[in-house]
């Protein structure tokens, strides 16, 4: 009892999800389609009441569509609403209900309505969608005159719309899901970073401390020599705060870091031989490669392990994998690129390590991008300025 009563408060206390998409062009190619079946049913068939009033009930809930992300639960009183009324009117008249085919596009009100409504706004929609169930039951009922006829429309109609509604939740979970799997792999990534900027910022503040003793020592006797220090030390702490500023707002857990030598550009030629045979690994670094910031430096290095990693694990048929490391004036490019077939599991740009890929090229202000090359494969290309993001 209790656990079932925790699932409805966390069910009730679900926000709506953020920024649903308005309208795509499958909404616009829906309406477009329906609106002409809708009129053609009501025109050929002989058998709906209220022609006119048939027509404006069905374009309505069908124009109504195109509001059932942004406003699920208005659309549903609306709709719902309009057929409660329909209902009840129709069984007055002594005359059944409209019997549209096209009635059936309000299953993807249910579905709507889980997906995108707050908890409580989809309570409070699916009460009344029940609703509505029950009084279409009802009037079946007056028709009737049967307690069957209550029970089996009622069932009918009940789960006819609960599907959708379940599958709607499904996909909000799912989506929720990887979303908060998206994030924890972007926190990781940020975590590792920031270990290896601290590293880097350690090894200044080292140099930093020794100048300053050094400095301190033979300033009486030599201050050329005190001066050559305080010179040394300023460049150090330029390089450091440039190191900070890329490490403010990359998040990190409270474990030590690891303090081992981190790798970079220049590794990436025995990385590459430790790939095996096939497919091989062809390494070439061009440019102005030297003295680059240590997170710059480790973030190529990063980059293309991964890329190379992806290549050898996912490029189905690849025989070549090229890497390109290009030195500029103010920036470092790396392009990864293999020549297997553009289809293959994991290549994809919804992938966790293209995720966290992307979320090192970002962090250091740089761009990245990953998907089928020209003619064939996969092609990952980063762009990482040297200055490491700092301004």
């Amino acid at each position: 009892m209790v656990p079932m009563r925790d699932s409805i408060r966390s069910l009730l206390a679900q926000p709506r999800v953020p920024d649903p998409p308005v309208r795509v062009w499958r909404d616009w190619v829906l309406v477009g389609v329906l609106v002409p079946v809708a009129i053609l049913e009501i025109a050929l068939r002989d058998d709906v009441v209220w022609p006119g009033l048939a027509l404006v009930f069905a374009i309505g809930m069908i124009v109504a569509l195109l509001w059932r992300r942004t406003y699920p639960l208005a659309v549903v009183v609306t709709v719902f609403g309009i057929v409660t009324v329909a209902t009840v009117a129709a069984a007055l008249a002594g005359v059944g209900d409209f019997g549209l085919y096209v009635s059936v596009v309000i299953v993807l009100l249910p579905y709507a309505l889980f997906r995108w409504a707050s908890g409580k706004n989809a309570a409070i929609g699916m009460g009344i969608i029940v609703v509505t169930a029950l009084v279409s039951s009802v009037t079946a009922a007056l028709i009737g005159s049967t307690t069957s006829v209550i029970l089996e429309p009622l069932i009918g109609s009940t789960l006819f719309l609960i599907l959708p509604a379940a599958l709607g939740a499904l996909v909000r979970y799912e989506t929720s899901a990887r979303a908060s799997e998206i994030d924890r792999i972007k926190l990781l990534e940020r975590e590792q970073l920031a270990r290896e900027l601290h590293d880097s910022v350690a090894h200044h503040v080292s140099a930093i401390v020794i100048q300053a003793q050094a400095g301190y020592t033979v300033a009486a006797a030599h201050p050329d020599a005190a001066a050559d220090a305080l010179a040394v030390i300023e460049e150090e702490a330029s390089r450091t705060l440039a190191e900070m500023r890329v490490m403010v707002g990359a998040l990190r857990d409270d474990q030590a870091a690891d303090l081992g030598p981190q790798r970079g550009v220049a590794d990436i030629e025995r990385l590459a031989s430790n790939t095996g045979s096939v497919p091989s690994i062809e390494v070439e670094l061009s440019g102005d490669l030297g003295d680059l910031p240590p997170s710059v430096d480790t973030a190529i290095y990063r980059l293309a392990q991964e890329s190379i990693t992806n290549a050898v694990r996912h490029a189905r048929g690849a025989a070549h994998v090229e890497v390109l490391v290009a030195g500029g004036d103010s920036d470092v490019r790396l392009t990864v690129a293999d020549d297997g077939t553009q289809i293959g599991a994991g290549r994809s740009s919804s992938g966790y390590g293209i995720v966290g890929m992307e979320e090192r090229a970002t962090l250091l202000g740089g761009t990245f991008d990953a998907g089928p090359g020209a003619t064939r494969g996969w092609t990952v290309t980063a762009v990482i300025p040297k200055s490491g993001g700092a301004t």
